[in-house]
Formats: C-alpha cells, structure tokens, sequence
C-alpha cells in the first residue's frame, strides 16, 4: 500500500538531536496539523514529520516537497537548504523563512536564532501565505487524480 505521494506528501524534517525533539518537533507537529486539515481528507494531501538523519540517508523523499525546521547548526537539511534557498521573510535578521517553490523540488527552511524565533518562523510560514502558495501549486488538479 502507497503512503506517501512524492507530489502531494509534504515532508517536514527537524534536527535529531534531543534538545531539537523538544523545541522543533512540536513546531512540526502543529504544522502537520495545519496542512492535515487543508487536505481534507485526501489520501496523500497530508504531511510526514521524520529527522534530518533518516531524510538525509533516504533520497527517495528528496522528491518530496520538504520543509525544514530549526536552523543549520541543528538540522542538517536547513544547513543544505540555507546554501541554496533565497529568503522570502526575515524579521530583524532573527526569523527567516527561505523557500523557492517555482520548480519541480519544493522546498522551505524555517527558521531562527534561537527557539522562539524558529516557532516565530513556523508561524509566519503558516500565516503569511507561504503556505497558501505550496499547497496550491502541489495540490492543483492533476490529470488521472481522483479527487
């Protein structure tokens, strides 16, 4: 049985360290939340949450549309990310959302100084249409989707 679409699944990543277990994963967990519900139910319109770790050694979900959370000292996708992706939001240089979603990998890092300014991240993410934008461009009607 299929459980992850490479088009419609979001994967969220946080660092594996204990301290980021803490700080970031309930951060990725509110947001699954969020994109859960926007998916109505649909059977791959929902979210993942895994480390850095086990994304980084499964290259299969790097086709994935990825989210990042916690910054590049603790989460090695957002160090991958922060190299590449330009910055769509910053506050006072302390809260940063990067993310391009104009080709075929979608990708986002959400991040900050320390763990408010991360959760501050997440927050503008959700609510500044950032994530408005990704869902809409990866969950338009695709020809031989049942939807």
């Amino acid at each position: 049985m299929k459980l992850v679409d490479t088009e419609e699944t979001i994967v969220l990543v946080t660092g594996r360290s204990s301290a980021q277990q803490e700080r970031d994963r309930p951060l990725a967990h509110f947001l699954k939340a969020e994109i859960d519900e926007r998916g109505e139910g649909l059977a791959y319109r929902r979210a993942v949450v895994v480390g850095d770790g086990w994304y980084l050694e499964n290259r299969l979900f790097h086709r994935n549309p990825t989210i990042a959370i916690g910054g590049p000292g603790v989460n090695g996708v957002t160090q991958e990310f922060a190299a590449r992706l330009p910055t769509v939001y910053s506050r006072s240089e302390e809260v940063l959302v990067q993310a391009d979603f104009e080709g075929d990998l979608k990708r986002a890092a959400l991040w900050g100084v320390n763990a408010a300014a991360t959760a501050a991240a997440v927050e503008a993410f959700r609510t500044q249409g950032f994530l408005d934008n990704l869902l809409g461009r990866i969950w338009r009607f695709r020809v031989g989707t049942l939807v």
